[in-house]
């Protein structure tokens, strides 16, 4: 597939990197903190600015970023600059007529900052981070850097400019305590164009010959989040985002792993199997998996046995008797979590112990009291508990335990949390009622056709109710609790949005289920591929390259594509 001549990204949305890196170059540098100049940033130890990239004296003035799936540059009236990813380590920079210094930093302590120095064995410059635990070498292939700051201790300026001389060119990479020398011998050209194919393959896979700008830029969010196997991350993954969402958490790599089912399927396994490479002894998946951190304070929604059914479907049943193996013990254990440690004695119906478990942090539904047993959850576990026995049946596995469950919890379900006017939660402890209004309490429409006919009626109608001219609010635009900017008290998300067309699809509700699909794509070739978005203005909030967001734009664009294909 051919890339077009004009495309382009906003580096400020998105940011500059490689399937496989864990570096990016952008101008978020932090938690909701931005910087005009672009910086390299690290993700490695957690999200790190290592060199700001400034554009020098009168000739950078005004400098022009341009980005491309293959390249950033920075343009003048004077010269230009350019950048490309060597490896997924390291990237080449060159410039004409155009100089660029890589400022570190003032401050050195025993414990923070960088150390600049000239390494003795080639010659090479190289910075070490205290925060993210890497080492930073210039290798130098054409020109004379200036060099400031180099065996400073304590306080002072360390940096290095390029371009003083005229026509230069360098590769800067991170690595550990040592690396073999560099292979630059490939041209600056030949690499940009390797890069170019790489991403034109990716996309091709995922959309064949018709993507146009938002699916490009949806796929480039996609492909520039990913990263190799480091740390505790154990295979390539889809990172949420190369900002400052940069984990995987327990029901945002789902959405993923569906988006590149069919382009991919092992990609997709890899994917979802992510955090169950840390499902503990009672079987609990942790909240949340990064290159230095997993975290077990909270969990997320059981969305996985919905997920592994779509991934079945969507890649034509392709995987083997020994992946199935894997995913059915890991979604057994996972499944008996929830019923062995989250039910109080004599329930039927487990709970949540905050809103971080269901994924909905600060929802209003949590609002009463934080430990509730939610319709939703119970409704996940019923769709795993079948996809269980489904896989059981494949398998060869007695299917006992998931037909008994699910017959238990699809009971109590529809007896203890459906009012006829709607499901609703409760607290645990003491019965009582949680707020109704939110979306949350319209996620049983997942389970799409094993909902009676009265109770998919209203949950059709309630659902309408939170349509916005964007998509779905989270909170309905007139309650008293909605936020504009409120996270789950009333934003447009990606998860809500795909489960509910989904469920509703799956109930026979298409007409609705098609409005939705429409709006959310309609948003985010507006605004883009943010965390969350106001539902009145359509504006992207908060991290603006979320993949999950990306990942569920091309599942409803492909499915759509496909729908008008069969009605052709």
């Amino acid at each position: 597939m051919t890339l077009p001549d004009d495309l382009a990204f906003d580096i400020g949305e998105i940011p500059f990197s490689l399937r496989g890196a864990w570096i990016d170059l952008s101008r978020v540098v932090g938690l909701h903190r931005t910087s005009e100049d672009v910086h390299l940033v690290t993700h490695t130890g957690g999200m790190h600015p290592i060199f700001r990239i400034v554009p020098v004296g009168a000739r950078g003035t005004g400098a022009h970023v341009h980005a491309t799936p293959a390249t950033l540059s920075w343009r003048t009236a004077h010269g230009e600059a350019h950048a490309v990813f060597a490896s997924t380590h390291g990237i080449r920079f060159r410039g004409r007529g155009l100089s660029l210094r890589f400022d570190a930093g003032d401050d050195l302590t025993p414990f923070t900052g960088g150390y600049l120095f000239e390494d003795p064995v080639d010659s090479s410059l190289t910075l070490t981070s205290y925060e993210s635990g890497r080492r930073y070498r210039f290798t130098i292939v054409d020109g004379s850097p200036l060099v400031t700051g180099a065996g400073a201790l304590r306080q002072g300026t360390r940096s290095v400019e390029f371009g003083a001389g005229g026509e230069w060119e360098v590769l800067l990479e991170e690595i550990g305590t040592a690396s073999p020398r560099p292979d630059v011998s490939a041209g600056f050209d030949e690499v940009a164009d390797q890069r170019r194919d790489e991403f034109a393959q990716y996309l091709g896979a995922l959309h064949g010959a018709d993507a146009d700008d938002g699916a490009i830029k949806a796929a480039y969010v996609l492909w520039s989040a990913t990263v190799a196997p480091a740390g505790f991350i154990r295979r390539e993954a889809v990172l949420m985002s190369k900002h400052w969402m940069d984990k995987v958490w327990s029901w945002d790599h789902c959405f993923n792993a569906i988006a590149l089912a069919e382009a991919d399927p092992r990609a997709a396994l890899d994917q979802f199997l992510v955090p169950f490479d840390h499902q503990d002894a009672v079987g609990a998946i942790p909240d949340s998996v990064t290159h230095s951190e997993v975290l077990y304070n909270f969990v997320k929604p059981p969305v996985h046995g919905w997920a592994f059914a779509q991934l079945r479907r969507r890649t034509g049943d392709a995987y083997s008797e020994a992946e199935l193996t894997t995913v059915y013990e890991r979604l057994s254990a996972w499944t008996r979590f929830w019923l062995d440690y989250r039910r109080r004695p004599g329930h039927r119906l487990p709970y949540y112990q905050h809103g971080n478990d269901s994924g909905w942090d600060n929802s209003t539904a949590f609002d009463a009291g934080s430990v509730i047993e939610s319709p939703d959850l119970a409704a996940f576990l019923i769709l795993q508990l079948r996809e269980l026995r489904e896989l059981g049946r494949r398998l060869d596995r007695s299917t006992f335990e998931w037909e008994s469950a699910e017959t238990e919890l699809r009971t109590a379900l529809f007896e203890e949390l459906w009012t006829g006017e709607g499901f609703i939660a409760r607290l645990v402890t003491t019965g009582e009622p949680a707020p109704a209004s939110s979306l949350l309490t319209c996620l049983p429409v997942v389970l799409g056709d094993l909902l009676p006919r009265d109770i998919a009626d209203v949950l059709e109608r309630r659902i309408a109710g939170h349509l916005t001219e964007w998509g779905l609010a989270t909170e309905p635009v007139d309650s008293p609790a909605y936020e504009d900017d409120g996270y789950w008290r009333g934003p447009i998300w990606a998860p809500s949005t795909a489960l509910i067309e989904d469920g509703l699809r799956r109930a026979g509700r298409t007409v609705l289920a098609d409005e939705i699909s429409a709006r959310f794509r309609a948003l985010c070739e507006t605004s883009g591929f943010a965390e969350n978005f106001d539902a009145r203005t359509g504006a992207g909030l908060r991290d603006r390259a979320y993949s999950w967001t990306a990942a569920a734009y091309l599942t409803l664009r492909s499915d759509a594509a496909q729908r008008s294909a069969e009605a052709a």
